[in-house]
């Protein structure tokens, strides 16, 4: 019995054709091998719904054989060739293979045969030896002779260089095996014996001549990535470049960094300010509505906990959720409530008279405090809380704190607090003004809030 079902598979398979996200997007959502998936899809687009039916668990000697040459003839993939005659699993068309290689016709009719310890590329059944040598002609001969020394010359080459067997090699590098031998053998033959196409063999040879087409896009990103030390992604990477001029999909820039070795840090767990009911709740009025049509609408709050050098260092934070900017922070090491009413009074300063923003934080105990709740309702700022113990009604706040810490706390050393806090003013200023965000369309919270204004 199959370990997915029907409907299942299908359901998969719509969300991979109607979302246009990658395979293993698709694939992590609903937890499967990406490699499966793709298999599904491609099935699906040749065959339909009858991809997704049971198959038979018998097929003839024809049948398989028939498979067999057509993935000789057009030197197709196991999965490729598996999808095109709707087998359920492409592993199958392997063990066929095996098999005529081991016995022939007649392995095949018995479904057994022994794997061979060398994957020779196949024959065409016409030339497949079932007869023996005594019954063929001198020319005959003779091109078995010639096609052998191939094999075994790539062979040779293949042990000499450590790669192992041929079937596991790249096109690039069957590519060079069969340039070193070109000068000994015929091209023909040694593009049989490596398993390799002979427009795939001139398109390698060709893009080997060019050398790296990618070197000054490798170098825009390793400039980029330098002058935001280390912090962009793949997608905030893409936008840089095309701001910068270039014009590259994001998939080739994700590889690109992938081979230049610029990848992102976890982010760890958040230092948590719950102490129990002291005072007064809040309704969670927000609700989880994070945009906001204009600046200083809604604003969301919370506290954060650095540790260095055997100190503490406490940052309190105001958002503003129509562009992410900081509006006003205050950093303090000690958690007093003097660290959240000085910040609550720097963001004050800097709000126009006309503004009265919802202003959303946890239950941490500082949001609780009489003197904070009455500096709200004095300024005529309405106050939302999360529910209790659910990170999630304050995810924006959460989601800063984790892109503040891994793209710059958990990448520099700091000697004391006071390096810290210098660092953090500069972070500060530079997440708000030079740093991009993709849903911004490429821009920083302050470009977009001058864009807004202007326009």
């Amino acid at each position: 019995m199959s370990k997915y079902s029907t409907q299942f598979k299908l359901s998969v398979i719509k969300a991979f054709l109607e979302r246009g996200r990658g395979f293993r997007f698709i694939a992590a959502q609903f937890q499967v091998d990406p490699t499966l998936l793709r298999r599904w899809v491609e099935a699906y687009q040749l065959h339909g719904d009858a991809s997704l039916q049971p198959r038979s668990r018998g097929y003839s000697t024809d049948f398989k054989l028939s498979v067999l040459q057509r993935m000789w003839r057009d030197k197709l993939s196991f999965r490729r060739v598996a999808a095109l005659f709707n087998l359920g699993n492409s592993t199958q068309v392997g063990r066929w293979q095996r098999q005529y290689y081991s016995g022939g016709i007649e392995a095949l009719t018995a479904g057994k045969g022994l794997n061979t310890a060398m994957k020779l590329p196949p024959a065409k059944p016409s030339e497949s030896s079932s007869t023996n040598d005594e019954d063929l002609s001198h020319a005959e001969l003779l091109i078995k002779l010639r096609k052998l020394q191939v094999e075994n010359a790539v062979l040779k080459k293949l042990k000499i260089s450590g790669g192992g067997e041929k079937t596991g090699q790249s096109g690039q590098e069957k590519t060079r095996l069969v340039t070193q031998l070109r000068e000994h053998f015929e091209l023909d033959d040694l593009l049989e014996a490596v398993g390799l196409a002979r427009s795939t063999y001139y398109y390698q040879v060709k893009a080997m001549a060019g050398g790296d087409r990618f070197a000054s896009l490798k170098a825009s990103i390793q400039r980029i990535q330098d002058a935001h030390k280390g912090r962009y992604g793949y997608r905030r990477m893409t936008a840089a470049l095309t701001n910068a001029g270039h014009r590259v999909n994001s998939k080739t820039v994700r590889r690109l960094m992938g081979e230049l070795d610029l990848k992102c840090t976890v982010r760890p767990k958040k230092y948590r300010s719950y102490r129990g009911l002291m005072g007064e709740a809040s309704p969670n009025t927000l609700a989880r509505q994070f945009e906001a049509e204009q600046p200083n609408q809604k604003w969301v709050t919370d506290v954060t906990e650095f540790k260095v050098a055997g100190e503490k260092l406490y940052l309190s934070p105001v958002l503003d959720l129509y562009n992410g900017e900081i509006v006003a922070y205050q950093t303090a090491t000690r958690p007093r409530y003097g660290l959240v009413g000085d910040m609550l009074e720097k963001a004050l300063e800097r709000l126009p008279k006309a503004a009265k923003p919802m202003l959303h934080s946890d239950q941490g105990w500082h949001y609780r405090y009489p003197d904070y709740r009455e500096r709200l309702e004095k300024a005529g700022l309405e106050q939302s809380m999360s529910r209790k113990g659910n990170c999630l009604d304050n995810a924006t706040m959460e989601s800063f704190f984790g892109t503040l810490k891994s793209e710059y706390f958990y990448r520099e050393r700091f000697d004391s607090v006071a390096q810290l806090q210098a660092g953090l003013d500069e972070y500060i200023r530079y997440y708000n003004h030079d740093r991009i965000k993709m849903k911004l369309g490429g821009l920083s919270p302050v470009a977009y809030r001058t864009q807004s204004t202007i326009a």
